[in-house]
């Protein structure tokens, strides 16, 4: 059976899933929707910095570069 007949079953549930899960967390947090909504927003953009600026530096070219610069100064 091909996933594709059950592509649009999903994304007509989606949204509302999306919602539930929202309204569950805001009253398991005691905090309103919106704010719920808005401080996953705020975490979304700092985690997304977060990992924009980590995988600068765990680059494997960059990596590959200062273990060679290492090796030499070792040597």
């Amino acid at each position: 059976m091909s996933p594709l007949p059950l592509l649009p079953r999903f994304q007509s549930v989606f949204p509302w899933l999306l919602t539930i899960a929202t309204w569950l967390l805001a009253r398991s947090l005691n905090m309103p929707e919106p704010l719920v909504h808005a401080t996953g927003v705020v975490v979304f953009a700092q985690v997304e910095a977060f990992e924009n600026s980590v995988g600068k530096s765990l680059c494997p070219i960059r990596l590959a570069r200062q273990f060679l610069v290492w090796c030499r100064r070792a040597g």
